[in-house]
């Protein structure tokens, strides 16, 4: 698990060291890294089988896929990931759970599309710090600069 805690450690200290907006967009990437990258539960692999599971395997095979990425709702996703873990997620970055839903309904159909550029699910040992560092930095400049 260190390995872990340090690339979330070290995603997020690199996002938030752009101060201002970037410290909230930092805790939310964080937030997303560890969605994709928790051991535990699977990694990314295994958080697409939970929206298979809850019925929105169309939705998450359109953020894999190269076609348009289908949008979720914060309910959908409140769903997906239920209560107790988004609580937890919410208290991680100061927000509230509904709040944090919404913002993560933006942007981690993002995150998973730039993580899965050909269309394939990376193996696990794939997702290598620099490679997920680089790729959810290309995405909070995007966010950051539609502000």
């Amino acid at each position: 698990m260190s390995l872990f805690d340090s690339l979330v450690g070290q995603v997020a200290g690199a996002l938030n060291a752009g101060g201002g907006n970037g410290g909230q967009a930092g805790g939310l990437m964080g937030v997303v890294t560890q969605l994709l990258t928790d051991p535990q539960h699977g990694g990314l692999q295994g958080l697409i089988q939970t929206f298979e599971q809850q019925g929105l395997g169309q939705v998450v095979a359109s953020w894999v896929g190269t076609g348009q990425n289908l949008p979720i709702s914060a309910e959908q996703l409140s769903a997906v990931l239920g209560s107790e873990k988004l609580q937890g997620l919410a208290q991680q970055v100061g927000l509230n759970p509904q709040e944090l839903t919404g913002q993560l309904a933006q942007w981690l159909p993002q995150a998973v599309d730039h993580l899965t550029p050909q269309g394939q699910v990376p193996e696990a040992a794939a997702l290598q710090p620099d490679a997920l560092q680089g790729a959810l930095g290309g995405l909070l400049g995007k966010f950051l600069g539609q502000g």
